[in-house]
């Protein structure tokens, strides 16, 4: 199955259907379902602005699964700031051309802990 690796805490809200574009500077053709992982990475400033404890983060897991049905192009700042309800992200990403559009996020109980990788990767989850 395919997989993307998200910064937290950015990965933790798509994974609660809090957050349904994930924002990128690279484009995909990928569409259908996608495990979530939550990267090493942090954005303090996100967690601060979302009312996260980061402490209570999970890190280097895969922590859910998602659909992605379309990717929007941002052309202009204006566009991706009229987003801002969706992605959750600040000014400082609006380098970020591509808004995956994501629905039927479900957080798993227990995280898989494995690493991540960069852009879309395949992950085989038999036990």
């Amino acid at each position: 199955m395919k997989c993307l690796s998200i910064k937290q805490p950015f990965a933790e809200l798509v994974a609660q259907g809090r957050r349904t574009i994930e924002i990128r500077t690279w484009n995909t053709k990928f569409r259908g379902e996608f495990l979530i992982h939550a990267s090493q990475k942090i954005d303090r400033e996100i967690c601060k602005l979302q009312n996260i404890d980061p402490s209570k983060l999970i890190y280097g897991a895969i922590i859910g699964k998602a659909f992605l049905y379309d990717v929007k192009e941002y052309k202009s700042v204006k566009e991706f700031i009229k987003d801002k309800s969706k992605h959750l992200a600040t000014e400082r990403y609006a380098d970020h051309k591509y808004g995956f559009m994501i629905k039927d996020a479900v957080k798993f109980q227990e995280p898989i802990y494995m690493p991540g990788r960069l852009n879309f990767f395949n992950v085989d989850l038999k036990a």
